[in-house]
Formats: structure tokens, C-alpha cells, sequence
């Protein structure tokens, strides 16, 4: 009878934590938020003036904004993938929106991502599942003689007796600060510099822009991984940029690019300042005169931009590749109110 009873109460026992074990945790969520559509990209403008520009997202204690972010740009980021890896209506990409959101006490920015997926679900009404696709993309790979790229130079360190608030970098740049702007990756800080501008990116090391005498732009950042460079093209490419090279370390890399490559990367990042600046300038006006008007995409096959990776001993390669996506079953355009 006691053995009997020792194997019932054991058995019970253990039903019980296993409905405890069993039970959903509690998904993490933001103690508060509040969610709107971000104003007309034209608004950005006045920022632009004023020399301090606020994009993606920032976090300031315990407060974390996102401004002008769209619901592909949120996912990615709640999700952590990549754009191309969110299939959906087209005004996923296109639909910007802000959130001001405060953190639940004792979080910390790496609860961030679990926060946002709460708040698309609860917010959004967002519904997903996942498939394995075979997507276009282009691979970034080395040439048949081999990279021609430098490899990074590591800036030294400050000295002690200097101002630790620069860089380097930013210690040989004499020229006059036009514009910061916060990022996710941190401040990126742009100066004039002659016929061109000089950014300070953190982990890119510095980024230089300069005007060519044909209207070409030339392009030199001075540390980037083969990576965030296969991200950097994918802004001029039409579909994705993967990195296959097998190169590890950082480079040197040069591009030079006629300006309508430049102009159409604009025009396809900020569609409404663009329109504006085909249209003279006027907001609300309609009939195109000069600046962004007119220009179309360029041809994927063989584009200035692929010639420019070819100079660097690197190749697009079009292919196909099995790829996780996230496929959006429902999203609301509207968010709830706040």
C-alpha cells in the first residue's frame, strides 16, 4: 500500500511540473508606446537645416525611438534578418512609422528585438509563418585574379593629452561639420571638404565622397567588411547582395559612380523628397523640371556599379538561393491607438 501510494504521489508530482514546464512563458513587452506613421520625409528637411538628423533607432536610458522606419525595417529588426528575407505587400517597404517606447524595469537593450515582436503582434495585429524560398540574389564573389582591394589600416590611438572626444580621423579633418546624424550603429558625423564630403562612421572608419571633374562621384571607405559592403550594394542593385567572397578581414574600398546611380538610390530611399526635387522643389507640385526627374533604374546585368566591383577584383554573380522567409499573412496598415 505504501509503495502503491509513494508511486501515485510521485506521479502527481510530476503531472504538476509538467504543466508548469508546459506553460508559455510570458512574451516580453514594452512598458509603454506610443505608435504613429511618421510625418512626410519633406519634414526631414528642416532637420537638415539645422545640422542633426535622427533616423532608425536610438535608445537613452530606459527610452528607445524608432523614427522613420518601415514595417519591413521593424521585423528586420525584431526578427533579426534581413529585408529580403520579409515577403509581403509592397507598402511594407514604403509605409514609415514612429515609435516612443519605454522600457519595463530591469530590461535591457538585448530584450529589445522580443519587445518589438510583442509590439507588432499586439499593435499591428501582424500574423506570419515561415517557408524556405529559392530567391534571386546576386553573390558577391572574388574574381578569377584575385581581390585588388588594401586591406584596412587600424587608426592609433589617441594620445592621452588630446581630446578623447575625436577620432583620429576626425583630428586630420579640418573642414567645416555640415550634418550629424544618430543612428543605430551610432552618430555618423559629415563635413565639407573641398569638392566633397567627409563622413566618420565608427566602424567603417571614415567614408570620403568626392566630385569628379566628369560627374562621376567617387566613393572611398576606409574599413568595411566584405559583409556590410554586400549590404552596401544591395542599396544599388535590384535584388539582394550576398557576401561570398570568404574574405575575413577589413578593406580599403574605392567606387567610382556616374551621379545618376547616386541620384537613383535617393529616389528609391526617399521617394517623397525625391518627387520634390524633380518637381523644382515645391511641395504639392506635379510637373517634373530637373534634379531627380526622369532617372530610372540601372541595368542589373551590367551597370556602372558592377563595373566598379569588377575594378575591385570582385564579381556579382546572379543565382538563386534557399532562403529562410519570414511570409506576412496579415499586418494592419493603421496601428491600434496608443
Amino acid at each position: 500500500m505504501n509503495s502503491f501510494r509513494f508511486r501515485f504521489v510521485f506521479a502527481g508530482l510530476s503531472l504538476f511540473c509538467a504543466s508548469l514546464f508546459a506553460q508559455t512563458p510570458v512574451k516580453l513587452s514594452f512598458e509603454v508606446a506610443s505608435v504613429k506613421p511618421s510625418p512626410p520625409l519633406s519634414s526631414l528637411i528642416s532637420e537638415v537645416q539645422s545640422g542633426k538628423i535622427n533616423l532608425g533607432m536610438r535608445m537613452d536610458g530606459t527610452r528607445v525611438d524608432f523614427r522613420f522606419m518601415s514595417i519591413t525595417g521593424l521585423l528586420a529588426a525584431a526578427y533579426k534578418v534581413k529585408p529580403y528575407q520579409i515577403a509581403g505587400p509592397d507598402w511594407l517597404k514604403s509605409q514609415m512609422y514612429e515609435i516612443h517606447a519605454k522600457l519595463p524595469e530591469g530590461s535591457n537593450k538585448d530584450q529589445i528585438p522580443e519587445m518589438l515582436q510583442s509590439l507588432l503582434a499586439e499593435r499591428f495585429k501582424l500574423a506570419f509563418h515561415k517557408e524556405t524560398r529559392d530567391l534571386p540574389v546576386y553573390a558577391l564573389i572574388v574574381g578569377k585574379n584575385g581581390p585588388k582591394m588594401k586591406e584596412a589600416i587600424e587608426e592609433p590611438a589617441a594620445p592621452a593629452s588630446s581630446d578623447p572626444a575625436k577620432t583620429p580621423s576626425e583630428k586630420e579633418n579640418t573642414g567645416k561639420q555640415v550634418m550629424s546624424v544618430d543612428t543605430p550603429e551610432g552618430e555618423v558625423k559629415i563635413k565639407q571638404e573641398g569638392r566633397g564630403m567627409v563622413m566618420n562612421t565608427g566602424k567603417n572608419g571614415q567614408m570620403r565622397m568626392t566630385m569628379g571633374d566628369n560627374g562621376s562621384m567617387r566613393m572611398e571607405i576606409g574599413k568595411m567588411k566584405m559583409s556590410d559592403f554586400a549590404d552596401l550594394l544591395t542599396q544599388f542593385t535590384d535584388r539582394q547582395v550576398v557576401d561570398m567572397t570568404e574574405l575575413k578581414n577589413s578593406y580599403q574600398v574605392a567606387l567610382e559612380l556616374p551621379m545618376e546611380e547616386l541620384l537613383n538610390l535617393a529616389k528609391r530611399m526617399m521617394p517623397e523628397i525625391a518627387a520634390m526635387a524633380g518637381a523644382g522643389g515645391a511641395p504639392g507640385a506635379t510637373t517634373p523640371s530637373s534634379g531627380l526627374a526622369g532617372i530610372t533604374a540601372s541595368d542589373p546585368s551590367g551597370g556602372a556599379m558592377f563595373q566598379a566591383v569588377q575594378q575591385l577584383g570582385l564579381k556579382l554573380d546572379p543565382r538563386k538561393m534557399l532562403t529562410e522567409t519570414l511570409v506576412i499573412d496579415h499586418v494592419e496598415k493603421e496601428p491600434t491607438e496608443d
